[in-house]
């Protein structure tokens, strides 16, 4: 009886103003608070005009409830300003002073800040009229490139669908369909000596970072590479493979200071053999083998670390960003910087379809097939019964080792920590 009678007051009040209780204080400014700040510190509103939530929820029929009462304003919070000044363009490629457990904590440190400072980068999000577009989420790069690709520097790419060329049998799962693309030749060998200059930023939708397209001032020839974080059209980067041009050395006037020399080369975007890089200093595109093929550290955001150097064995060591720690040769190469697009760990599709756009099939959960497709298909598709978890292979998911023994790799100095290791 009283829900009735205050149901039916409710409804009787209408548009009566409530008075908000005043902020009882002011929220400790820390990361886990933000959040509770941004819930609770709301705009001062007139009386007339406010509405309070559980009203509307007893004055308006249920179709009708679903309407906010007021939208929260976006205000710059120090969440966002914190994410700024922890972002990845702010790492200090060379160092002054070479700590490797300084570096270290500072590659661990800033791992827990691109995770923790997510929410407070700026995204472009739409207007959730439906479920795909409420989840949407992409990250804004206002300098990329809005037109086509250099056409002679790229491809035709012909699709096969994770199937064999030649028995048509699917080799490789999950993908199929998806938009045309064509390939975008990468310069990962930067032989070409002379300096280039950056054309413009542009977008791959074969990889997560972005490429940029160089023109060499001497030949003119245009060149596309892994464009790295805060590398813009109009920078100029340069490779030194084949050794320093003269007209560098000509520059010190025949007094070649190591520290100038380090200062002159190692700037983003640069190409150098591991011998000339200083140790402390973050790379990406590193090869293993001299004029090689850049093999590591190519996807967004990611980059190594050159922690030492051992001359005897003619060899440099690495370590990834897993922690992982590898031997590579000496006079194999590497660039300066991180690889540009970092916030795209934090991207959402929003909905399948733009899987399927980007040619990637679902992945069909095994107690879903029939017992002739998987180890834990057949029967009514709620269990897979009294069997093992197990691959479609048969191989079991659970307690069964896989890895091989510690000395497969002899360029592997370290391996990345795992399960206790990696929650220390």
């Amino acid at each position: 009886m009283n829900r009735l009678v205050s149901r039916h007051l409710s409804a009787r009040i209408g548009r009566i103003g409530v008075v908000q209780p005043a902020l009882q204080g002011a929220f400790p400014r820390t990361l886990t608070s933000f959040s509770r700040l941004h819930q609770e510190q709301k705009p001062p509103v007139a009386e007339d005009t406010f509405i309070d939530e559980e009203e509307v929820k007893g004055a308006t029929p249920k179709r009708q409830r679903v309407r906010p009462t007021r939208m929260k304003p976006f205000v710059d919070s120090e969440a966002a300003m914190f994410a700024r000044n922890t972002s990845v363009s702010d790492i200090t490629l060379v160092p002054d002073q070479v700590d490797l457990t300084a570096l270290e904590k500072q590659d661990i440190y800033m791992k827990s800040q691109r995770k923790i400072t997510k929410a407070a980068v700026k995204f472009k999000t739409m207007t959730p009229i439906s479920p795909s577009m409420r989840w949407y989420k992409a990250a804004i790069y206002p300098h990329l490139w809005k037109g086509k690709p250099h056409r002679p520097l790229t491809v035709a790419r012909k699709a096969r669908n994770g199937r064999c060329s030649n028995t048509g049998r699917v080799v490789t799962r999950h993908q199929g369909g998806g938009h045309r693309r064509r390939v975008r030749l990468v310069d990962f060998f930067r032989k070409e000596t002379g300096e280039c200059e950056v054309v413009r930023i542009e977008r791959d939708p074969n990889r997560s970072g972005h490429l940029a397209l160089l023109k060499n001032k001497e030949t003119g020839n245009f060149s596309y590479i892994t464009a790295p974080e805060g590398t813009r059209a109009g920078d100029t980067v340069q490779s030194f493979l084949n050794g320093i041009p003269k007209n560098i050395v000509d520059e010190f006037h025949g007094q070649t200071d190591p520290a100038m020399l380090a200062y002159r080369l190692c700037r983003k975007g640069n190409c150098l053999p591991m011998w000339m890089i200083p140790v402390g200093t973050v790379i990406h595109a590193i090869s293993t083998e001299p004029m090689g093929k850049a093999k590591f550290c190519r996807a967004a955001g990611t980059y190594g670390r050159l922690i030492g150097k051992e001359p005897s064995k003619n060899k440099a060591i690495v370590r990834m960003q897993s922690g992982e720690e590898r031997y590579v040769h000496l006079k194999a190469s590497a660039t300066i910087g991180v690889v540009s697009a970092p916030d795209h760990q934090n991207e959402s599709f929003g909905k399948a379809g733009r899987s399927r756009w980007r040619g990637i099939r679902p992945t069909v959960r095994g107690v879903a097939m029939n017992a002739c497709d998987h180890p834990h298909g057949g029967g009514r598709g709620k269990s897979k019964g009294n069997v093992t978890s197990r691959s479609i292979w048969g191989v079991l998911a659970k307690r069964y080792k896989t890895r091989r023994g510690k000395h497969q790799n002899p360029n592997k100095l370290k391996d990345r920590p795992r399960y206790k290791e990696q929650r220390k």
